[in-house]
């Protein structure tokens, strides 16, 4: 029996049973003999979710890179590793080999070194989805260095405060980016970003757009220049498996970010198995996450996973609009991409155009088709399934976060049955539970409440970067003895999960709790609906009352809008009940949203109730001007 690569239902169970009565010989074996190690672990695993604190393959020595790189070079040294497609289809794509990629590493990593940077210096990297931004990331690791990387969209106050929170020696940047029709000056940003960053000593810039930039002497500095002295051989540094590979910052409910620090050994061994078998990747594949590197999934999903297993991976710098709706199928069908992983926001934004868009490409091509980043809606996950995946292809609902390094609950291809917006079942080696308010475990299936990992696995954040406390205190401070995802979860008849929301976006109204996300699901099915967001508000009779953020397909449709109100309450009425009726609707250009695509919520909630009188900072949403129409426009 393979452990590594799962090929049936009855061979997950046999390996989740084995996964979870010996973890640490189940994680041993995988690890023992899917990578090369410099020497062997003295154990296997040390933990304490008191503390808390977990250790991995404790002693075992290692350079990820020579697992993503060197041991491909015997067999695989012609193999595309990068497949870079440009904002613009006219430029020309760069195929990366395997070859290509090591010796470019290798000269970036010689570069760093030049600069000053040692094993266990932090290095910021802002740049835009181009293939320096995967060996930037390399080129750290293979020195042992500590890449921080932060999206470059991004406010120059945003990535002050990310480079200033962990001691950042140097930044790596472009003179500039592509977005779609727009090029956008991110050197300027660094610069402004830099004035506030008295740690920096040298910020290496990039040339991709070729803008005029202003370089200030004995700080930047052009890339391309350092690198024609720069050797293509350079010496993998053999770290520990429990040494720092990144920091990567997350939004905290207070507002202030999190740096998140993954370790080196286990968040290799479990990117890379998860990787395998969720999208169940066999060799002469090419697989696309359309995710950005500034995200956890762009680290796990599109670098580190994928390159362990030798894959070819997809980096694409555009947008799904440009130069049409149809980019992504275009591309799919120029690669003849195989495995396709994307946001449940993009599907849903392109599910409102027309389906000509889909259907002038050939996407026969596809055998898996996944979703990442929030629970996919059941209208979403069936125009994906009809129209993109043509009925034939299974969608992996994925749910796991930048905490947790890797995928925790998924279907598995072609061995799990799907339903639309359950996440179905834990991959080997994760032992969820559901708790109630009382700190007990909910045992059984057809129950709900609140999602807790009971045993660590090998990619989990080993602390916040420069405060243990707050880690301690928002991860394993809930339950004892484990991990609390913040997450609410239901478990249906057959043990299926479904994630139901943050727990903070679960509303107690009239004593019944309401979760947002089925409520949003039966609005989004209305077919004037683009998008919703619903959030509690103080209500003197209920305690709390539902309030509703609205995008229509059509601005056009604002001229119905009370009709619309009394669909929408109805249909809700229909599939949940009419506790979950909406008191107030407001309909919305837009909602407010990370870079990533998520709804900023607490943003929400203080508009619902009139608490407006500090917002936080918004500078780093996509959309901040959305802020004020909505604010403007509040039904209080």
């Amino acid at each position: 029996m393979s452990n590594y690569h799962i090929k049936h239902l009855e061979e997950y169970w046999q390996v989740y049973r084995k996964s979870v009565r010996n973890p640490e010989d189940f994680w041993e074996e995988i690890a023992e003999e899917h990578f090369l190690w410099r020497k062997k672990w003295d154990k296997v695993l040390t933990w304490d979710f008191k503390k808390p604190e977990v250790k991995w393959f404790e002693g075992a020595k290692l350079n990820i890179t020579e697992n993503c790189l060197d041991r491909h070079l015997a067999t695989r040294a012609d193999k595309t590793a990068i497949l870079f497609e440009p904002n613009d289809p006219g430029e020309k794509a760069q195929h990366i080999t395997y070859k290509e990629l090591h010796a470019r590493v290798s000269q970036f990593a010689n570069m760093l070194k030049d600069q000053g940077i040692q094993q266990g210096d932090r290095v910021c990297i802002y740049l835009p989805m181009i293939p320096e931004l995967a060996i930037s990331i390399l080129a750290c690791a293979r020195i042992g260095a500590v890449h921080s990387v932060v999206f470059a969209g991004f406010s120059a106050t945003a990535l002050a405060s990310r480079i200033n929170d962990c001691d950042c020696k140097m930044i790596i940047c472009s003179d500039g980016s592509y977005r779609g029709t727009k090029t956008i000056d991110l050197k300027n940003i660094v610069d402004e970003a830099l004035d506030n960053c008295a740690g920096i000593k040298k910020n290496l810039v990039v040339k991709r757009t070729g803008n005029q930039v202003n370089m200030r002497k004995d700080r930047d500095y052009w890339v391309e220049d350092l690198l024609a002295n720069a050797a293509t051989t350079c010496p993998a540094t053999i770290v520990d498996a429990e040494d720092p590979l990144f920091i990567l910052y997350t939004s905290g409910s207070t507002g202030k970010p999190k740096g998140m620090v993954h370790t080196t050994g286990g968040y290799m061994v479990y990117t890379a198995y998860s990787f395998k078998n969720v999208f169940q990747y066999k060799e002469n594949d090419v697989y696309w996450c359309t995710a950005d590197i500034g995200w956890i999934t762009g680290h796990s999903y599109i670098v580190y996973g994928p390159l362990a297993n030798g894959a070819t991976t997809v980096m694409f710098e555009g947008v799904p609009s440009y130069p049409d709706y149809g980019r992504f199928w275009e591309i799919v069908e120029k690669y003849k991409v195989t495995q396709f992983y994307t946001a449940p926001t993009a599907i849903r934004a392109l599910a409102k155009e027309h389906l000509d868009f889909v259907e002038k490409h050939d996407l026969s091509s596809l055998k898996v088709l996944g979703t990442v980043g929030e629970p996919i809606n059941e209208e979403a996950w069936h125009w994906y399934n009809d129209h993109v995946g043509k009925k034939n292809n299974p969608i992996v609902d994925t749910w796991w976060q930048t905490e947790t390094g890797g995928i925790m609950i998924s279907p598995i291809p072609y061995s799990t049955p799907t339903i639309p917006t359950f996440a179905t079942l834990p991959l080997p080696g994760i032992q969820p539970a559901l708790m109630d308010e009382h700190g007990q475990e909910i045992k059984g299936n057809q129950v709900e409440g609140r999602l807790t990992i009971k045993f660590p696995w090998p990619s989990m954040a080993r602390t916040i970067y420069g405060n243990h406390e707050r880690y301690r205190d928002t991860y394993f401070s809930a339950y004892d003895n484990m991990y609390f995802t913040g997450d609410g979860a239901r478990r249906d008849a057959v043990g299926y999960y479904r994630i139901t929301g943050r727990v903070d976006d679960v509303i107690i109204v009239s004593g019944h709790n309401l979760g947002t996300a089925p409520i949003e699901d039966a609005i989004n099915e209305h077919p004037a609906v683009a998008e919703s967001a619903i959030v509690g508000f103080p209500h003197d009779i209920k305690g709390n009352a539902l309030y509703g953020y609205i995008t229509l397909k059509e601005t056009g449709e604002s001229r119905r809008q009370d009709n619309l109100r009394k669909e929408i309450n109805q249909l809700i009425t229909d599939r949940i009940g009419p506790i979950a009726k909406l008191d107030k609707i407001q309909f919305t250009n837009g909602l407010p949203k990370t870079r990533s695509g998520k709804i900023m919520r607490r943003i929400l909630r203080k508009i619902a109730s009139n608490d407006t009188g500090n917002m936080g900072d918004t500078s780093t949403l996509l959309n901040p001007e959305v802020v004020q129409e909505i604010m403007d426009n509040a039904l209080v």
